[in-house]
């Protein structure tokens, strides 16, 4: 499969699939294909181990269980394994069958905690059955082995809980009846929790897809919808206040186990597993959750950082200096934030000299950037009290970063906190006459703002119209930006949310400076007030403050024209189109449809086409032709309800059958006939006649 199909589903189902029906020999670099992208695929694991079970490679199945059953918790696995392991010991007598039990009690550490395990459990109480007791004592203990594995069973919320719970009474009655009254009362109340719990778990287990393969994370809806089953899943097992093994956190650990088999590319659910551990006081345990999310996902920089801090929280400090060492050593990772993080780092544990001497190293790299010239002036700054060493920082980055707005405004907040005003306004001085116009927007901007809180009026008045000057040709000003507008005195004469006019104000004076901008352009009038109607209160009063804010992308409405249904390209108006047509568009469609010559759709159709609309023609009722063209002419979109239910009422619609139409017109009742002024448009209610239908 190529690099672009690697994670795809569907082919891989085909390839194993394939092997299916393949010799082992053939099919084997298939499985190791499928198993090295989806290494936690269980059906695929069994699926190969049971190939070379099948021809008694039984060397080759030891070395598959032994590379995938720890990563894959299970059932039908395990259940492979385990009748294996039988298969192996069935002819060794005493000897075979101690392995198999050991085999056993290894497989229910690992998997007895699956909902599914229920087989498992009665597989193991079966086995243990069948053990030969040769005297008293055997008996005993083989009667006290299953009755140990028994009462494991019937705590452990499983789907067969209540058979395991019916089993284990008739053994105890079989055993002794004096005896099981006590034993049963005792585990009663923990099978009843341990059913409680299983009801529960089941509806969070009944939304997981259990044949899902481990692909990275999509924005399909089914692999959104299996991260929220996991999620819920496991915040049941962590909350559960009836968990069984409270004492413990074995199902909480099972759960995460199974959950990065299907979740293994998701680095939230490892960070959260590792945290967990962390959390509950396991820190070598998180530290080997760490390791093997970074094997599954090598070029995770989160992780690494993740796991980098839960070694430096621990005291290690040479291990997480080696994983800041392993970012910067990949070239894909070197960024300039991984400068900066071990920057930090070195600055935290090993001292300032360690942090200066890495920085001076870091200035070199390709990916240095002006953020690591900021972060570094600034932990000398805030960290090392060293205003000295920081200006020094600064203005080492302006040979190289002059061209940067952002290290500007960067250099200048500095000098703000050091109330350094000259140097500030000779900061600006310098970048502006460096950068080109279109770069200097927000140069022009802090300056102006700057000179507004902190100079006088003149050196305030000043700055704004340069400012005026200097980008009078771009978008940002427009062609109005020469001319001094109320919008200066507001941004001048207010302080954050604090303005000197009300919101009602600040609405009127943005719709004042949209028109301006658009003063020569040929806009309708409904564009106009449309487009002064879009701000709101908020909207509004940030336009007040910048033009940047104004720039809302709107149709050039000069080159609109106003649509006509009976224009089309290449087409004209019919020459013989009427007064009365115009007037009455109803009546104009109507006779376009009775003459295709007048239709300049018709016009373009073929023969066929011609001859089949003239058929639908024909078919049409002469009461709905006789009906649209009495319609009068109205204007709006909406037409008047009684005007058209009176025309309904006076006109005499003909029919196809004329004793019918002559008997509904005797049977009519007839009223006043409405005036003029009735049907002008009124939206007066109008008396209806009733009509009397045969």
């Amino acid at each position: 499969m190529s690099a672009v199909d690697k994670y795809n589903v569907e082919s891989a189902e085909i390839l194993a699939n394939s092997a299916l029906h393949l010799p082992i020999t053939q099919a084997a670099p298939i499985y190791e294909q499928l198993l090295s992208i989806f290494p936690t695929a269980a059906k695929y694991w069994r699926q190969y181990v049971e190939a070379q079970m099948v021809v008694n490679n039984d060397d080759a199945t030891k070395q598959i269980f032994s590379r995938c059953l720890l990563n894959c918790l299970h059932v039908p696995l395990w259940r492979c394994y385990i009748r294996f392991i039988r298969k192996a010991n069935d002819k060794k007598g005493v000897e075979g069958q101690e392995e198999t039990r050991k085999a056993f009690d290894f497989m229910l550490s690992y998997v007895g905690a699956d909902i599914a395990s229920g087989p498992v459990w009665m597989e193991y109480i079966a086995f243990l059955k069948s053990l030969p007791a040769t005297n008293t004592q055997e008996e005993s203990q083989r009667m006290t082995a299953v009755r140990k594995a028994y009462q494991k069973a019937i705590v452990t919320p499983t789907h067969h809980i209540e058979q395991l719970w019916r089993d284990y009474e008739n053994f105890e009655n079989s055993v002794s009846r004096q005896l099981a009254k006590g034993l049963l009362s005792e585990y009663q109340p923990k099978y009843t929790s341990a059913r409680a719990v299983y009801r529960e778990l089941k509806k969070y287990v009944d939304e997981i897809d259990w044949n899902m393969l481990a692909v990275p994370p999509t924005d399909s809806c089914k692999d959104q919808m299996q991260w929220v089953a996991w999620k819920r899943l496991l915040a049941f097992e962590k909350g559960n206040p009836q968990r069984i093994d409270s004492a413990s956190n074995k199902r909480i650990i099972f759960s995460y186990e199974q959950c990065l088999m299907y979740l293994y590319h998701y680095p939230d659910i490892w960070y959260d597993y590792a945290t967990w551990h962390a959390k509950s006081g396991s820190m070598d345990a998180a530290v080997k959750v760490f390791q093997r999310a970074l094997k599954a996902l090598p070029d995770s920089e989160m992780l690494k950082y993740a796991y980098a801090e839960l070694e430096e929280s621990r005291g290690a400090i040479p291990s997480a200096k080696k994983l800041y060492e392993s970012i910067l050593g990949d070239a894909a990772q070197t960024t300039a934030l991984a400068h900066i993080q071990f920057i930090r780092f070195l600055r935290r544990n090993e001292g300032v000299e360690a942090a200066r001497k890495y920085f001076l190293d870091a200035r070199k790299s390709p990916s240095c950037t002006y953020h690591v010239y900021v972060a570094y002036a600034l932990m000398a700054f805030c960290l090392d009290k060293d205003p000295k060493v920081a200006h020094n920082v600064f203005e080492a980055g302006m040979k190289h970063f002059m061209h940067e707005p952002l290290y500007i405004l960067e250099y200048a907040d500095f000098l703000s906190c050091l109330n350094d005003d000259r140097n500030i306004r000779a900061l600006f001085e310098r970048a502006l006459s460096s950068l080109p116009q279109e770069e200097s927007i927000e140069i022009w901007k802090r300056f102006t703002q700057f000179e507004r809180t902190y100079g006088d009026l003149a050196t305030m008045l000043k700055v704004e119209q340069r400012r005026k000057e200097a980008l009078s040709g771009t978008s940002e000003e427009g062609d109005s930006a020469l001319e001094t507008s109320l919008q200066d005195l507001i941004s001048r004469y207010s302080f954050k949310d604090l303005w000197p006019c009300s919101s009602k104000d600040l609405d009127h004076l943005s719709r004042q400076e949209w028109l301006a901008k658009n003063i020569g352009k040929k806009v309708e009038k409904s564009a106009l007030s449309d487009g002064s109607a879009a701000t709101d209160k908020s909207s509004s009063a940030a336009t007040g403050i910048s033009a940047a804010s104004l720039k809302v992308l709107r149709p050039d409405t000069s080159q609109m024209v106003i649509y006509d249904p009976k224009q089309h390209q290449g087409t004209a108006v019919p020459a013989n189109t009427t007064a009365s047509n115009l007037s009455n568009p109803v009546a104009s469609v109507v006779g376009a449809v009775s003459n295709p010559l007048l239709n300049p759709s018709v016009s373009m159709l073929d023969s066929g086409s011609a001859n089949t609309f003239d058929e639908v023609l024909k078919a049409t009722p002469p009461a709905l032709i006789a009906f649209l063209t009495s319609l009068p002419a109205v204007e709006g979109p909406t037409p008047n309800v009684d005007i058209v239910l009176s025309i309904c009422l006076q006109s005499d619609l003909p029919t196809g059958q004329t004793k019918k139409s002559t008997n509904l017109t005797s049977q009519r009742t007839t009223g006043p006939a409405p005036s003029t002024s009735d049907l002008s448009g009124s939206s007066k209610s109008h008396p209806i006649p009733r009509r009397q239908l045969g």
